[in-house]
């Protein structure tokens, strides 16, 4: 599967403009699958705009990304402020290669700070399958948390996408922390993150792609770019075998039980 991250520089941006920069990267590069930031539809640092900006999960927004996702042929993954019966969720959905919703992720932590006043909080593993592939959705600081990670891949996952919007003071989540999430659960690790300054955000860039052994196969600087690599379930299976983490965790738990 032939996988890319666009990492978006939007502030002060509309959705609308938000998805004609996705739209021009697609036309440049021929992709399976594309995941875009943390609240990509909205932008992440709004303020008091993120309740007048959200959508339900099939809203207009969504219907541009589906149109977009059936001319490019590309699945489309993206962060979205959800609005549902009056409350906000910090939510992200993958919607497929034929325009069709796949999958909807919520925000399972809330980190301190500004989401705290808008968003509730979601709950439950996103699992869906993609070109071969069964892939997860954790969203930004759901993955930082190795219990997180080390659910979905328990749970059969082989990609961990993770929409973020990370500033450059967190920069070692990006530099050390999913690399490590990717390399103790042997499995590929798609980051998003956002690029440029929006309102008081200064976001790092450092989106990248991570193999199953934790090395770097793609990752973007600090400006706007579209990183892309080729995925393969192989690397998954040699890194699981080579270091039985999944399996060997379950004897830990029981020797630490008793």
């Amino acid at each position: 599967m032939r996988a890319g991250v666009f990492q978006c520089e939007g502030g002060g941006l509309t959705p609308d403009e938000r998805l004609n920069k996705l739209s021009a990267a697609l036309r440049q590069q021929k992709l399976d699958l594309v995941v875009c930031p943390e609240l990509f539809m909205s932008g992440y640092d709004v303020g008091d705009s993120l309740p007048e900006l959200a959508e339900p999960l099939e809203g207009p927004f969504a219907l541009q990304v589906a149109e977009l996702a059936r001319t490019s042929h590309t699945a489309i993954v993206y962060g979205y402020p959800e609005r549902v019966d009056g409350n906000l969720y910090n939510a992200a959905a993958c919607i497929s290669q034929e325009g069709q919703l796949m999958a909807n992720h919520r925000k399972l932590l809330l980190p301190p700070g500004a989401e705290l006043r808008y968003f509730k909080q979601g709950g439950g593993l996103t699992l869906f399958d993609l070109n071969g592939f069964c892939c997860s959705i954790l969203i930004c600081y759901d993955a930082e948390y190795p219990e997180a990670v080390r659910a979905a891949a328990e749970a059969g996952a082989q990609v961990i996408i993770v929409p973020t919007a990370l500033v450059k003071k967190w920069s070692t989540v990006a530099l050390q922390l999913m690399p490590t999430r990717s390399f103790e659960n042997g499995v590929w690790l798609l980051y998003a993150n956002h690029a440029g300054i929006e309102n008081e955000s200064d976001y790092f860039g450092g989106s990248c792609i991570v193999r199953p052994d934790g090395k770097d196969a793609a990752r973007a600087g600090a400006n706007e770019e579209l990183i892309f690599t080729e995925l393969d379930v192989d690397s998954v299976t040699a890194a699981q075998t080579r270091l039985p983490y999944l399996a060997d965790v379950r004897r830990l738990r029981n020797i630490l039980n008793e």
